[in-house]
């Protein structure tokens, strides 16, 4: 193999470990451990998508209706979701978020970036800088 494609090779390894160990870390950073990742990633995507379809929220979340509808229930139950009829499909109901969920969601942010702000005060400019340019990169992958 030649030298750049070694090279590639490691980098990739090496980011793929680096990412899953911070992306553990800030995960820690939890302030409400009785909702799960995958109920945090749910009320995440309504957030910012606003309200849809139980089946809508399952195509963004890119799991199986039947997988969503178990999601929908549980937090429901824990009061974080809505339902209310379609406008449109009769058979179909629109879930959307409770003042609660906004408010854990905005928690969550919170601790995780007032981590993340603590340990990037104890970096150099210089390595904060870089971090901001690789941020950049690191989102032009996601995006692809």
């Amino acid at each position: 193999m030649p030298r750049t494609t070694l090279d590639i090779a490691a980098l990739a390894h090496d980011l793929r470990l680096a990412v899953m160990r911070f992306s553990r870390r800030l995960r820690n950073q939890r302030v409400d451990t009785s909702v799960t990742l995958t109920h945090l990633s749910a009320l995440s995507t309504l957030k910012q998508h606003g309200p849809m379809s139980p089946g809508e929220l399952a195509g963004h979340e890119r799991v199986q209706p039947p997988s969503m509808t178990r999601v929908v229930v549980a937090l429901e139950g824990m009061g974080l979701l809505t339902r209310s009829p379609h406008p449109t499909d009769g058979r179909q109901v629109v879930i959307d978020l409770t003042p609660e969920a906004v408010a854990l969601l905005s928690a969550e942010a919170q601790a995780r970036e007032a981590w993340l702000t603590g340990e990037l005060a104890g970096l150099t400019d210089e390595e904060r800088t870089i971090l901001r340019e690789a941020s950049t990169i690191m989102e032009k992958l996601a995006g692809r």
